[in-house]
């Protein structure tokens, strides 16, 4: 990955570590490796959240974060990200491939990727994630592409929006 997309990655970390917690936000970030043909993404989401969201999505009102193992929760977040999580490139739609979670401090980072990626002008990202839990929460989704970044809010009134990149 590119030394922005580290850079980027820790100052996100020291954001999530210095804000008051009232406000529900997660960050993903979206790079396109043209030489792997995929996208690599890595999602921020603090943990707290994430159990209020998946205590409804499971009907488990006692649901606590942190009983499962690592792959038991790999599997119940990678069913989540599936139903809140979706990729199209040029009005085609692209399946993300949950790859694993780390917990750093008081935030879960999941790391997803999309394989067999094609040049493409238009992406589409829905991420409605923690929104039937919070009407507030803001999802921020940054693109990189060629050393460009374009960014979208998606909120609850929003799920989902486009961007366009030059393709040269």
């Amino acid at each position: 990955m590119l030394s922005l997309f580290g850079f980027i990655s820790t100052l996100q970390g020291l954001l999530f570590s210095v804000m008051l917690h009232p406000l529900h936000v997660s960050v993903t970030e979206i790079e396109m490796d043209e030489k792997e043909k995929r996208l690599e993404i890595m999602m921020r989401v603090f943990a707290d959240d994430l159990e209020t969201s998946l205590r409804e999505d499971l009907k488990q009102p006692a649901f606590d974060i942190e009983k499962p193992d690592a792959t038991a929760l790999d599997a119940i977040v990678g069913s989540y990200l599936k139903k809140h999580f979706t990729l199209t490139l040029d009005n085609k739609a692209h399946a993300p491939k949950y790859l694993g979670h780390e917990l750093e401090g008081d935030a879960y980072i999941f790391y997803i990727e999309v394989t067999g990626v094609k040049k493409w002008k238009t992406i589409q990202v829905r991420n409605d994630i923690i929104m039937e839990a919070f009407d507030d929460q803001s999802n921020l989704v940054h693109v990189t592409v060629r050393g460009t970044v374009r960014s979208l809010r998606l909120t609850k009134s929003v799920p989902a929006d486009k961007l366009t990149f030059d393709v040269k």
